[in-house]
């Protein structure tokens, strides 16, 4: 593809490939260079024809290769992206928010198959394509050039629905950027990602680029109605001349009256345009009747058939490791949950409690190299809804994991202390008697564990059905 079709320049010249890691560079390709300039010689001396780079990059270079420059290169090389590969699926919708994401864009997903659409969500699990099993992604917003590769494969496969979720870092890095959604949804903000992006205004300015930028003028924002910054969402949107549902305990379009526990799920009394409805689901807990609402708004606006899909609602299933119940040991019950923020863990334990007759059981970690500040108010949230508590190991990275367990332990100081997890877990479902719940929380679907830069394969899920 001739450079001047992806990029605003002048220059004929073939491109052959494109790439930001400069090991991946061939001869023809173009190179962005997104977070440091120390990679672009790199990237010539394996062949490179054209780099983007920042405005201030002044090194003299040698003069067959073509230099375009950008205030802002990591969004003018994701534009570049989306113009090479060009074809995507038809609909696009996008989630974002610190918790919620991967259930609903799952839930999207499963009730836009089961509709007889040819549908795929994009994110945490991976990529899973109808009813397909998931196929991996180290990244939650994979990189520019495998979510185009992937967006445009869905495409000449015929599949005219994509759910995607949209991270923090994935919005931030622009790893979305060139993409224009239909449908985008906001599900909440609470703490996470502090290690990188500072402040909880910085948080927010990278979920709000999905509505600034990518969310299409004329599309529509699901947006959560009971969280704070609902208003300073809507204001964007609402300026933006984008339409907003909006859900929640206060949402004016799909409102949640009265969520009632049942014995493996619960009973949800909502307005749904302003008609009343009744819809039993087998999740439990308040956060996933949210998550329920927000897939209805997104599949509402989506398809323009909001009365077809409620009825939908009741046979999903949910997202794997999100509050999953994976067995009943003895006349107890065990559930594994990716919960790894404060919020996310209160969530679990809370939703969990009205099912539980005798012991809420918790066991979690916290990940090294990351926020240290949430660790000791995880403990202290453990502390307060469950009845025993083991802290373990999740993700140390290169960090001491005996430290981050000692730390989360300030919050909850009468809380076991079990290094290996696989031994915790043990630990934990023998200590089971009838009438309990345990949820292994903080790991949910993932199959290895991070150690002084290695990933040792390691699943909760084995580990249970180790022990049944």
């Amino acid at each position: 593809m001739k450079l001047s079709k992806i990029i605003n320049t002048q220059e004929e010249i073939e491109i052959k490939g494109i790439t930001s890691d400069s090991r991946e560079v061939k001869s023809g390709y173009l190179f962005g260079s997104l977070n440091s300039d120390e990679y672009v010689k790199d990237a010539i001396s394996k062949g490179a024809s054209a780099i983007i780079v920042s405005s201030e990059y002044s090194e003299v270079l040698p003069e067959d290769v073509i230099v375009i420059k950008s205030d802002n290169p990591a969004l003018t090389y994701a534009q570049a992206v989306a113009k090479y590969y060009g074809k995507v699926p038809a609909n696009l919708c996008a989630v974002t928010g610190t918790n919620g994401k991967t259930s609903i864009v799952d839930f999207v997903r499963q009730v836009l198959t089961k509709m007889g659409y040819k549908a795929a969500s994009i994110g945490t699990l991976g990529l899973i394509k109808g009813g397909e099993e998931a196929l991996p992604s180290p990244n939650t917003t994979p990189n520019n050039v495998a979510l185009h590769k992937q967006l445009k494969s869905l495409a000449e496969d015929d599949f005219a629905y994509v759910a995607m979720e949209a991270s923090s870092h994935g919005l931030h890095q622009y790893r979305m950027g060139g993409l224009t959604f239909k449908v985008a949804a906001f599900t909440n903000l609470t703490r996470d990602h502090l290690d990188y992006h500072k402040t909880f205004e910085e948080y927010l300015d990278a979920k709000l680029i999905l509505f600034k930028q990518l969310l299409s003028p004329d599309g529509t924002a699901v947006l959560n109605a009971d969280v704070d910054v609902y208003g300073k969402i809507a204001d964007v949107c609402r300026q933006r001349g984008q339409k907003i549902i909006s859900y929640g305990t206060r949402g004016s379009d799909i409102k949640l009256l009265c969520a009632t526990p049942s014995e493996k799920g619960q009973k949800l009394e909502i307005e749904y345009f302003g008609q009343p409805q009744t819809i039993e689901i087998s999740q439990v807990g308040e956060f996933q009747a949210m998550n329920i609402l927000c897939a209805l708004g997104i599949l509402s606006a989506i398809t323009g058939l909001p009365d077809d899909v409620i009825h939908y609602m009741s046979d999903i299933k949910g997202a794997k490791g999100r509050l999953e119940h994976v067995a009943d040991i003895n006349g107890a019950s065990v559930y594994i949950d990716y919960a790894h923020t404060p919020d996310a863990l209160e969530n679990a334990l809370k939703a969990l409690r009205p099912h539980v007759k005798g012991k809420l059981h918790v066991l979690f970690g916290c990940g090294g190299n990351r926020d240290a500040g949430k660790r000791p108010i995880m403990g202290q949230i453990a502390h307060q809804y469950a009845d025993v508590i083991y802290i373990t190991d999740d993700n140390p990275r290169f960090e001491e994991a005996e430290d981050i367990r000692n730390e989360i332990i300030l919050g909850c100081p009468g809380a076991y202390n079990i290094a290996d997890r696989a031994k915790a877990i043990k630990t934990a479902i023998q200590s089971l008697e009838t009438g309990d719940i345990l949820v292994l929380a903080g790991k949910g679907h993932e199959t290895g564990q991070y150690i002084k830069g290695e990933i040792i394969p390691f699943s909760d899920h084995e580990e249970v059905a180790k022990n049944i």
